[in-house]
């Protein structure tokens, strides 16, 4: 459907190595859409996701560089703009997680999760919308988390759930900053999620808590955030801008 087709667009997506990311990545270009992927150096993955992405008959291009360097993004961006074209469409899905009791928490973990997941991601909107404003036209997603929203039962990660919070509001933000300009911004915050982070052999007592706290009965797959991100990226969501859409199995409802 026209609505959905990203034919034409030109996306940036980080944290496009593994995980929600790299499905992201594919998924946009399943839709139509020519992708730069963005990932550490060390990112073990990113190499198949531009393998898959041209095996789909779309552009790819794989972009290396951290989010907390500002350089490194607006290199990456200058990249694919060379390469492939005209930045349209950014999913920011690079992100840190992990867990440690507030009281006993080190300040370097508290900063390194912000740096990253707030600080980063910031810093990835604003190299975004400058490629994009003058042009008056785009979409930015940025992936927050249920998370931002709730707190998860039995898991001390203050730094992460209030970190999170702030991605879905500083969508909000700049999405208010840019709405007259032709730049929406909106968030996905999904549940629990079926990644390799979340399913090592040493985690399934914790999966199947995750399991059971879920309405659905179930986490997600990535497979499941494809979709949401396609909507919020295409014409089917013109009128969108600041929403945070909880990808969450019901979740948020108990």
């Amino acid at each position: 459907m026209e609505l959905f087709d990203l034919t034409g667009k030109v996306c940036f997506v980080t944290g496009a190595g593994s995980g929600i990311g790299q499905r992201i990545a594919v998924g946009l270009a399943e839709a139509g859409a020519d992708v730069g992927g963005f990932d550490t150096p060390s990112s073990p993955g990113l190499a198949e996701t531009v393998s898959r992405i041209e095996a789909l008959g779309r552009r790819a291009i794989a972009l290396r560089g951290d989010v907390t360097d500002e350089g490194s993004i607006a290199t990456a961006i200058s990249t694919l703009e060379a390469e492939i074209g005209p930045l349209t469409t950014a999913v920011n899905c690079a992100g840190i997680a992990n867990a440690a009791p507030a009281e006993d928490m080190d300040r370097a973990q508290w900063q390194r999760m912000y740096d990253v997941n707030v600080t980063g991601l910031f810093l990835c909107c604003q190299a975004e919308a400058r490629a994009m404003l003058p042009r008056g036209e785009g979409s930015i997603v940025n992936i927050a988390s249920m998370s931002g929203v709730i707190v998860n039962r039995g898991l001390m990660q203050a730094h992460y759930n209030s970190a999170k919070a702030a991605v879905i509001h500083l969508s909000k933000s700049l999405a208010m900053e840019w709405a007259q300009r032709g730049v929406r911004v909106n968030s996905i915050s999904p549940g629990y999620t079926a990644t390799p982070m979340n399913t090592r052999p040493e985690m399934v007592h914790q999966t199947r808590a995750f399991e059971d706290q879920t309405p659905m009965g179930r986490m997600a797959s990535v497979d499941e955030l494809v979709g949401p991100a396609i909507f919020l990226s295409a014409k089917a969501a013109s009128f969108c801008t600041g929403v945070d859409l909880l990808v969450d199995g019901g979740f948020c409802c108990w």
